[in-house]
């Protein structure tokens, strides 16, 4: 369960108190709407199938899949089917590849998705370790299904662009430098990363120069 409104909003007012980049965004945009994925295997697959394409698109491939296979928040399913019946439910060769991957580590225990490590980075590195899954699709897991509070996607475009127009950068922060100027935003950059998306999605017509 992903974090709730309420833990955003307390998130948001703690930063905002010590950084008035974001008290000016709040005061912009509002506080942003939750995002929450179910736990578990469907959401990782999910994450697979929306991988370079529109969320319109992996949708219809997900739906297709459940006409073709039964069910494919049950990871049997994926096993059982045929390459040619998830190519022809619109996955690549490389999606079918990474969903048997994801299917085979959840069915063998390997991967044991309601008992992921407290620590976040040692919940990363078992994600990370199924093929198709990078650091980036480990937090947004690990942020929207799981509502771990301090997740910080620094590897993210979105971000990044926000964090720069917040503070009013001249130019996009690198991941690194994101990550970096992140480490003061402890214990609540679940809740930023989150807002930078809200206000991103607000448009560019959106004044974020640096009060």
């Amino acid at each position: 369960m992903g974090l709730s409104a309420e833990q955003i909003r307390a998130a948001m007012d703690a930063l905002a108190l010590t950084e008035p980049a974001f008290a000016a965004g709040l005061a912009r945009v509002g506080y942003p709407p939750p995002r929450i994925r179910e736990r578990g295997y469907a959401t990782l697959l999910r994450t697979i199938l929306g991988q370079q394409v529109s969320v319109a698109s992996a949708a219809a491939v997900y739906r297709k899949l459940e006409t073709l296979v039964g069910d494919p928040g049950d990871p049997h399913t994926i096993l059982a089917a045929s390459d040619e019946t998830l190519r022809a439910a619109g996955l690549s060769r490389q999606k079918a590849s990474y969903a048997r991957s994801l299917a085979e580590e959840v069915t063998s225990k390997r991967l044991d998705l309601d008992h992921l490590p407290a620590d976040d980075e040692e919940a990363i590195a078992q994600l990370v370790r199924v093929k198709g899954i990078g650091r980036w699709s480990a937090e947004i897991y690990l942020l929207f299904a799981e509502g771990r509070e301090d997740v910080w996607p620094a590897g993210d475009l979105a971000v990044q662009i926000e964090v720069g127009r917040l503070l009013g950068h001249d130019e996009r922060p690198s991941e690194k430098v994101t990550r970096a100027l992140a480490e003061a935003w402890r214990p609540h950059r679940g809740a930023l990363a989150i807002f930078t998306w809200h206000h991103y999605g607000a448009g560019p017509d959106v004044d974020a120069a640096p009060v």
